[in-house]
């Protein structure tokens, strides 16, 4: 089920995958929406109930004015107060597994597990790919044709419009959102305190095997590493695996933990 809030002239879209299950928050990176955790949702059900986010930008939010990493931290934190669901698990693919980090650093007692996707504690985004993607096409075919081997992890983000098919975010904002997510964030990363699950694509070209060990080396204990047989997008390369490794992390949540958050979302109604 879609639902919308709004943040002063802000408005927001998100996907409850819905079910009875215990709640868990997803956030997206570049060029993809709340759409792209359906498997994932899927898979998950009726253990865990996904709800995804459509951060600033993308699916149906609205463009912003400004792509900082305050805006999405504070994007995440009114998310969470709308649903009014208390401490839950949170997890997070490349920008979303930044945002993810961040908020969980900032806001220590209201996440109790984090997972990040293929994303470091330093970033140095590489905002090309947004420059070389082709502005519209005249049909959904003629777009994954002109994508090509990119088509499937975009394909989320298509939309028509009265001038063709393009995409449900903006390159031009995507390109400052990338810049703002380059740079340091070691203090975010040691400064979560939740259980920690850091899953690596084995052929990641963003996340190197050396600097996710030393995620871990600096993780005080808390964080475990999963490497999987994939890229980046590991949810989109292997969704199966990823899944499951989501759902053994997870269980190994306590159980108070779980059922206080499960609760409070049976509660509340979404519109």
């Amino acid at each position: 089920m879609r639902g919308f809030f709004t943040v002063g002239q802000q408005r927001f879209s998100f996907l409850d995958f819905g079910g009875p299950g215990l709640p868990l928050l997803a956030f997206h990176g570049h060029y993809n929406e709340a759409s792209t955790f359906a498997p994932l949702a899927q898979a998950l059900t009726p253990r865990w109930r996904v709800i995804a986010l459509d951060q600033r930008g993308h699916g149906e939010s609205d463009r912003a004015q400004s792509y900082q990493r305050s805006d999405y931290v504070a994007d995440i934190a009114a998310f969470h107060r709308h649903l009014g669901i208390g401490p839950v698990a949170v997890l997070g693919h490349s920008l979303g597994g930044v945002n993810a980090y961040q908020f969980a650093a900032r806001n220590t007692d209201q996440v109790t597990a984090l997972i990040v996707e293929d994303i470091g504690a330093v970033v140095n985004a590489d905002w090309s790919m947004a420059t070389r993607l082709p502005l519209n096409a005249p049909s959904r075919q003629a777009m994954i044709s002109a994508l090509g081997p990119t088509a499937p992890y975009l394909e989320c983000s298509f939309r028509q419009f009265d001038d063709g098919w393009g995409y449900s975010f903006d390159i031009d904002h995507t390109v400052l959102s990338h810049k703002a997510l380059t740079g340091d964030h070691w203090s975010d990363w040691e400064s979560v305190t939740c259980p920690t699950l850091l899953i690596r694509g084995a052929d990641s070209e963003v996340l190197a095997r050396d600097h996710a060990r030393e995620m871990i080396a600096r993780g005080a204990g808390r964080v475990q590493l999963a490497e999987l047989s994939a890229g980046h997008v590991v949810h989109r390369d292997a969704p199966d695996q990823f899944a499951d490794t989501v759902r053994a992390f997870l269980s190994q949540l306590p159980a108070g933990q779980r059922a206080s958050s499960a609760s409070r979302t049976e509660a509340r109604r979404y519109s």
